[in-house]
């Protein structure tokens, strides 16, 4: 178990990593208000267990190899990327309607929205980095390595399933503000750029 002064320190820390827009944060918001907060919710899963992998592998070490082989974060940003980008290119495409707004990415199972949320997380570079040069110093070496980890890690896991919230929240909202009549046209714009933009965010980080 960490120690308390530990966690005072680390707490806030990663709150404030969290909260920070990133590509997680941009990709919440814009299932927020495309597919609302419930569907988003399976999203959220694959990233709090995408986040928490990366966590837990720059702990024991196996960052070291995944920054040694760029290839495997390639794969991971090509693909991923291609198919945000092809659900924005979609939804700008959509006809100006709360329905086709939800018809563009209702198709995705709620596999695929697990998918898109762990791609996101495992294959962004600054989240390892982030994991690289900020979590190890908050191990204690003269204690129980698991148990640390344990704590930490659902710390991290919760601080970005909250932060996810507030964004998706915010999407919501602004979905509300531009349903009605000739505005619904902007929220399908708007919709597919950000998804658009996290889509090429991960390719060219």
């Amino acid at each position: 178990m960490p120690d308390i002064a530990v966690l005072m320190v680390f707490i806030p820390t990663f709150l404030f990593i969290s909260i920070t827009p990133g590509m997680c944060m941009t990709l919440a918001m814009t299932l927020g208000m495309t597919i609302g907060i419930r569907r988003t919710l399976w999203m959220m899963l694959g990233e709090v267990i995408g986040v928490a992998s990366v966590a837990v592998m720059a702990v024991v070490g196996i960052a070291s190899l995944m920054l040694n082989y760029p290839t495997i974060f390639s794969i991971f940003k090509w693909v991923g990327g291609i198919y945000l980008a092809y659900l924005g290119m979609r939804m700008w495409m959509s006809k100006a309607s709360i329905e086709s707004l939800e018809g563009s990415t209702a198709i995705a199972s709620n596999f695929q929205l697990i998918s898109q949320g762990f791609v996101t997380a495992i294959a962004n570079p600054k989240g390892w980095a982030f994991m690289v040069s900020i979590l190890p110093p908050f191990i204690n070496i003269e204690k129980t390595l698991s148990t640390q980890l344990l704590v930490l890690v659902s710390i991290i896991m919760l601080s970005e399933f909250l932060c996810m919230m507030i964004y998706a929240s915010g999407g919501k909202g602004l979905r509300l503000a531009l349903s009605k009549g000739d505005r619904i046209k902007w929220l399908n714009r708007i919709a597919g750029s950000l998804l658009s933009l996290v889509g090429v965010w991960l390719i060219m980080s």
